[in-house]
């Protein structure tokens, strides 16, 4: 995955060091035996139990016809059962493919097919909705269920089914452990291939950033699977550290704030949404005691400084800026960092081997300061999805840069601010929305001509989409509803669907008579902005 040459530096280097997931979980069982590592409501789990959990699991798997190299889908909210699923996996060598509660039949049926999955992991019923149902999309994968199995495999009966003995011999480190999504800017998502060795590089890196020790105490609000709570320094950064977990099933002060008062939480990670929805509730005079808390982070989708500003007054705590990707690289605010800094920018890489770039549309490099598109190559950025050789082409240049699609500034010390995208991707409170994907789909209804979902400025989420429709001729205009329940019929997660809909005679073209998508995006962004009364069509 990276060429012979670079592989050889990052191990020489000291980033890559042969440790597999469940090297370090093991680890981990020795050294903190009985310390709670786990808390998922009245369940308590301590660093031993994990590791014995995750081992009877992944017998059971393997008495199953789980195999080293299969992927297997996994879709949980935030419960303890994720870990064990996802530790058994790495255990056997088998491929989670992380998948979010919010997603549907449309996506879950994408991740099985493009990954021939074996398994389909999932809960019952989360959120209203019945997780089950998404089985008829899932082709040939076993349909494993965390809770009431309706009629599947129950994923409780798989911990004593299987000899752990008998288990074949782990991975290794150079191997893949994971693919990710990727927060794709066309089509649905491209798969992220990540190994032991340059994941678990960039864990130990942001632990020791974000100051993790054993008396950490690190609260989950975001679903688990996404990449920020995951490793940014997140679940695992606190594994690595020998810290406690605290899953919560809902990122909503009043679910998360008496987490945080009993537990003695001292970091957790949020999005902007959440992060002013948090200092709202913390200035009421019932809020339970947040003085625990050390560190609030907030990535995903960049900061208002005017925000940031509050974050000590409000909640007591300092605030790191983090800014990373899927992909790879990863930057944050330091918690010595000067206020100026953290208020101002999304942070600096973790490591001295980040090779940045910050080019123009010619992909000549642009001075300090000067905003450009962000390049990035390094010993945890991937060379290349999974499966996708066409699409490589375009997302990496020549000499295994990766094309962000970000455009930055690049401050004195390489502290970066993110000044927007430059693909057409909306950032909708911190879940990316490939416009491509949504138009595709808009396209099925039977009075659309034409599609095209543009990012609206929003306060509070960051940005919204609005679908502009070009309809059939003699054919009547759908309304919002009926484009939310066209959407929704068709499985695509929710947070995709589009918050307006503006119907157009046509599309603006170029000089040219073309259309051109980043002209048309423009164009329409701007009619989204305008006042009510000036729009036309």
């Amino acid at each position: 995955m990276w060429p012979q040459e670079f592989a050889a530096r990052y191990r020489e280097r000291g980033y890559w060091t042969g440790q597999t997931f469940d090297d370090l979980l093991a680890e981990r069982a020795r050294t903190f035996a009985d310390r709670v590592a786990v808390v998922d409501g009245d369940r308590r789990i301590t660093y031993r139990q994990w590791r014995e959990r995750a081992l009877r699991l992944a017998a059971g798997l393997y008495d199953l016809g789980v195999r080293p190299g299969d992927r297997v889908v996994v879709q949980l909210p935030n419960v303890a059962e994720f870990f064990d699923v996802v530790f058994a996996l790495f255990r056997l060598g088998a491929l989670p493919v992380f998948a979010l509660p919010a997603h549907r039949a449309a996506e879950i049926g994408y991740f099985c097919a493009h990954t021939e999955a074996v398994a389909f992991v999932t809960t019952d019923v989360h959120g209203g909705f019945d997780h089950r149902s998404l089985a008829a999309v899932t082709g040939r994968a076993t349909v494993i269920v965390a809770g009431e199995p309706g009629g599947h495999t129950a994923l409780a009966d798989l911990y004593d089914r299987g000899d752990v003995d008998r288990l074949p011999a782990g991975p290794r480190a150079g191997e893949l452990a994971f693919l990710q999504l990727s927060g794709g800017s066309t089509g649905l998502p491209k798969l992220i291939p990540r190994t032991h060795d340059d994941y678990l590089y960039s864990v130990r890196a942001s632990a020791e950033i974000c100051a993790l020790n054993a008396g950490s105490v690190y609260l989950v609000t975001l679903p688990v699977a996404h990449n920020f709570p995951m490793s940014s320094p997140g679940v695992l950064g606190a594994l690595h550290a020998g810290a406690r977990i605290v899953l919560s099933p809902s990122p909503d002060p009043a679910v998360a704030f008496p987490l945080v008062a009993r537990e003695g939480v001292t970091i957790t990670a949020l999005v902007p949404p959440l992060a002013l929805v948090w200092l709202e509730a913390a200035q009421r005079a019932e809020t339970p005691d947040l003085s625990s808390l050390q560190v609030v982070q907030v990535g995903g989708a960049k900061l208002a400084p005017a925000v940031a500003q509050r974050v000590r007054p409000v909640l007591g705590c300092r605030l790191q800026q983090v800014f990373g990707m899927a992909e790879g690289l990863v930057n944050y605010t330091r918690l010595d960092d000067a206020d100026d800094r953290v208020w101002h920018t999304q942070g600096r890489p973790i490591c001295p081997d980040d090779e940045i770039r910050v080019v123009d549309d010619d992909d000549v490099e642009v001075p300090d300061q000067t905003v450009g598109h962000l390049l990035t190559r390094g010993p945890y950025t991937i060379r290349g999805y999974w499966r996708a050789a066409e699409h490589n082409r375009v997302a990496f240049t020549a000499d295994g840069f990766y094309r962000t699609g970000d455009l930055v500034r690049r401050l004195d010390g390489g502290y970066l601010v993110v000044e927007g995208r430059a693909k057409d991707q909306i950032n909708r409170g911190g879940e990316k929305i490939a416009a491509e994907e949504v138009e595709n789909h808009l396209l099925t209804h039977p009075a659309v001509h034409d599609a095209a979902v543009v990012a609206v400025p929003d306060p509070y989420l960051g940005e919204r989409s609005c679908a502009f429709l070009v309809c059939r001729a003699g054919q009547q205009p759908p309304t919002l509803g009926q484009v939310r329940s066209h959407l929704r019929d068709r499985g695509l997660a929710g947070y995709k669907v589009p918050d307006l809909v503006r119907v157009v005679d046509a599309f603006p073209v170029t000089g040219v008579g073309k259309t051109s998508r980043r002209d048309l995006r423009a164009a329409l962004r701007d009619l989204a902005a305008a006042p009510a009364a000036d729009r036309r069509g």
